[in-house]
């Protein structure tokens, strides 16, 4: 068979479906789609609550770990990443948030702010709203909560007004700024992943070619041009040619990885690896960044979804609820209700995410989500994550494993003001907790518990209890400066046709979840990739 493409397109996740799907979309081009896991036909992924199911499970999870963290008492951080079609967004909690405008602008690279960026997002959207900042009949479905979540997420918007955070109408739309219900991305109570919005209806393109079971192994690079991608698949060593250009959409781990396993990266890393140097690149898997997250846990005095998903008869009901109807918990997300605010004088937007999951489930293993094996009590979670962390992480090469996956070290809370930031998020969780409306539905504080409220006892519970929001990104930074890895078009400096487009290329980490943000640069960098190809 044949293995030469105009496209070579390597990981088939959220940003690479998208991209994949683009390029293919006139016929003119030829386009191969490596995948290294499988198949996203399976009932717990498409099922939105099935994430919790598959948090561990290696048929469609990475199941990164990190290295010892310094700012987590040492601990190391489990970080789930979708091994499948479809990415991480087909095992994600599906929270569709696009980030706030300052988030693009500040990045200061040419066609990426929000005046480039903004259409992008309503192009990719199905918003059943008639706002003409968002939406409608893109090819990813977003929905609108409203009137179907749990009723004790009222009880939070209660309290956030009561607290003066306000409401934000759409927190994708004119304000970011207040509580809200989270957007998802379903269609019909289905997941509505980017493999499922994007290459389902592609795949039948004769010019797509998608395998999966296929494990990049390096890019083949000849005289400062890539040519091709040798890759593994039912334990052959294959190599597929690309006409114009290779593109990595492997993720923030992944790509930088696949990056230093073909030669670019650093230098002396490289060399000590054993791996010729094609590119001396520092920056390869430097900048990395990730939300990190600290809940609450509170003991309720009215049921919560723990009554409807703890019982066998609950299970069985709420089962069999949505396969008739594809309503009722299991076509939810578990973050329910959050928001944005502001914690801090002087900041371009919102600096505060917040999280309220009316479920809890404290006799999980630490690192689990068993969400269909809640607490037998009621009890609920209120939590939080800085928008804008400032410490910064890397990946290294294992000197005497290179093809292994890479030493993570994340660096969280390696800064004072990230910090400081976990400080002021766990006092405003505490005064939301402390409003007249959740003081009618709270029986306790489980966790933490009654301990003293000081900054240092904050701080210390926070290193023991803090957890990774599944965030991780800006490994292949972006920028106009000879230090980052890809140009304002994604192309990787010093290597004729070769780009990234994933999470990996984000200059800094946008306020909230990555998921959209992702897509959207695989829908960008197809506009970049067909302009050059003119």
């Amino acid at each position: 068979m044949d293995e030469t493409y105009d496209f070579i397109v390597v990981g088939a996740g959220s940003a690479g479906c998208a991209l994949a799907a683009r390029l293919s979309e006139d016929g003119r081009h030829t386009v191969l789609l490596l995948e290294a896991g499988g198949s996203d036909r399976r009932f717990l992924v498409q099922m939105p609550m099935g994430y919790g199911k598959i948090y561990h499970d290696a048929r469609v999870n990475w199941k990164y770990t990190s290295e010892p963290v310094p700012g987590l008492d040492g601990a190391r951080s489990y970080w789930p990443r979708g091994k499948v079609l479809g990415g991480s967004s087909s095992i994600n909690a599906m929270v569709y948030v696009r980030g706030h405008p300052k988030d693009f602008d500040n990045w200061r690279v040419p066609g990426w702010d929000w005046a480039s960026v903004g259409p992008v997002y309503r192009r990719m959207e199905d918003w059943a709203g008639d706002d003409p900042a968002r939406g409608r009949g893109g090819p990813l479905s977003v929905t609108d909560t409203g009137g179907t979540v749990h009723p004790l997420c009222d009880t939070y918007l209660d309290a956030a007004v009561e607290a003066g955070l306000g409401l934000a109408a759409d927190y994708n739309g004119a304000s970011m700024e207040g509580a809200a219900l989270y957007q998802i991305t379903t269609r019909g109570g289905w997941r509505a992943s980017a493999a499922r919005s994007y290459l389902r209806p592609a795949r039948r393109r004769p010019n797509l070619r998608i395998l999966t079971g296929a494990q990049a192994e390096r890019v083949e690079i000849a005289d400062g041009r890539a040519t091709g991608v040798r890759y593994r698949r039912g334990g052959a060593a294959r190599v597929a040619r690309a006409r114009r250009e290779v593109i990595l959409s492997g993720g923030a781990v992944n790509s930088p990885h696949l990056l230093m396993l073909s030669g670019i990266g650093p230098g002396d890393a490289l060399n000590a690896a054993g791996i010729g140097v094609v590119r001396d690149a520092p920056g390869t898997g430097r900048n990395l960044q990730d939300h990190l997250g600290y809940d609450h846990l509170y003991r309720a005095t009215v049921p919560t979804m723990n009554q409807m998903l703890r019982p066998w008869h609950g299970k069985l009901r709420e089962g069999v609820r949505f396969l008739l109807t594809r309503t009722g918990p299991l076509a939810l997300s578990l973050n329910q209700a959050g928001g944005f605010v502001t914690v801090s004088d002087g900041t371009d937007g919102p600096d505060v995410q917040l999280y309220f999951s009316p479920v809890s489930y404290t006799r999980a293993p630490a690192g689990t989500r068993p969400l269909m094996s809640p607490d037998p009590f009621p009890g609920f979670l209120l939590g939080f994550n800085p928008c804008r962390p400032t410490s910064r992480g890397h990946l290294a090469l294992r000197p005497d494993d290179p093809a292994a996956t890479p030493e993570i070290h994340p660096n969280y809370l390696d800064t004072g003001y990230d910090r400081r930031m976990m400080i002021a998020g766990t006092r405003l969780v505490r005064r939301l907790a402390g409003t007249a409306a959740f003081g009618g539905v709270i029986d306790r504080r489980i966790v933490p518990g009654p301990d003293d409220d000081g900054d240092a006892a904050i701080l210390a519970h926070v290193r023991k209890a803090a957890w990774t929001v599944f965030h991780p990104c800006g490994t292949c930074r972006m920028g106009t400066d000879a230090a980052s890895v890809v140009d304002e078009r994604l192309r990787v400096r010093g290597v004729a046709g070769l780009r990234v487009a994933d999470a990996s290329i984000f200059p800094a980490i946008p306020s909230g979840n990555t998921n959209a943000p992702a897509i959207m640069v695989g829908e960008r960098a197809s506009d970049l990739i067909l302009e050059d190809a003119r």
